[in-house]
């Protein structure tokens, strides 16, 4: 990653492979570790995340985002959000900012890669700017559930599936804290669950899905709690179309 004290100049990633030392804070559930951030042309997240988010997630969160390295898991981790505080003397706010996961990076020490838009969002008023050319800053966080307003759990089917060949799907608004663990659908005429496949990323896919309107069933965890199985009836209509996100009519919260 370069660093540059311009406010949303693009970068290039370059890739440290250097894990942070994690240390508990003294709030419940927070830990310390560091943070740093990447520019874009109009300081948003990128729609080219690992987490194959897309054009959501450049802008979810009001582009509040960020690439985790430890806290990724293996894409387990896409749509998680965490509540991130710096701590450098007279710079940073109390609450600092709250930002979802939609990529993966790794940096020099650091466990988060923030938007602009996010690391900025530490800061108090005026102080962004130097804050900014810190590059990488001290940070306390904490996962936090994640609020949709007005928005349910939505199934997007990716814009590289193929009516009726070839599906895959992200879920995207994920409320609450819960981890996606897999994802199985229904097939009516053998009357069984058939697991996808984890592509990358929250990206889940399969060849050859059963015909008609699908039904998915996702598996969830909370704060390592024994996962349980949601069931999610009737999401794709017949003849889904790639690049459409549909309805659930369900909150994971």
């Amino acid at each position: 990653m370069v660093f540059n004290n311009s406010h949303c100049i693009v970068f290039l990633l370059v890739t440290i492979i250097i894990y942070p030392a994690i240390c508990y804070g003294q709030e419940a559930n927070s830990l310390y570790t560091r943070a740093t951030y990447y520019g874009s042309p109009d300081c948003y997240g990128t729609p080219s995340g690992a987490c194959g988010f897309g054009e959501y997630g450049r802008k979810i969160y009001d582009g509040k985002v960020s690439g985790v390295s430890r806290l990724y898991r293996n894409g387990t981790g896409c749509g998680a959000c965490y509540q991130v505080r710096c701590k450098v003397p007279g710079h940073c706010t109390d609450e600092g900012t709250k930002i979802v996961v939609t990529d993966h990076g790794e940096g020099d020490h650091t466990d988060f890669i923030l938007s602009v838009r996010a690391y900025s969002d530490m800061a108090t008023s005026g102080m962004a700017n130097h804050l900014l050319a810190y590059g990488v800053v001290d940070v306390e966080y904490r996962r936090v559930p994640c609020r949709y307003y007005g928005y349910n759990l939505m199934i997007k089917v990716h814009e590289h599936s193929r009516f009726c060949n070839y599906l895959a799907i992200v879920p995207i608004y994920q409320s609450g804290a819960f981890d996606i663990e897999a994802v199985e659908v229904w097939q009516a005429d053998c009357k069984e669950w058939r697991g996808m496949r984890k592509a990358y990323g929250a990206v889940w896919d399969m060849p050859n899905p059963p015909k008609g309107s699908l039904t998915f069933r996702v598996q969830v965890s909370l704060n390592g709690e024994a996962a349980k199985w949601v069931q999610l009836a009737d999401v794709l209509p017949d003849e889904w179309k790639a690049g459409i996100a549909y309805d659930t009519y369900l909150m994971l919260d």
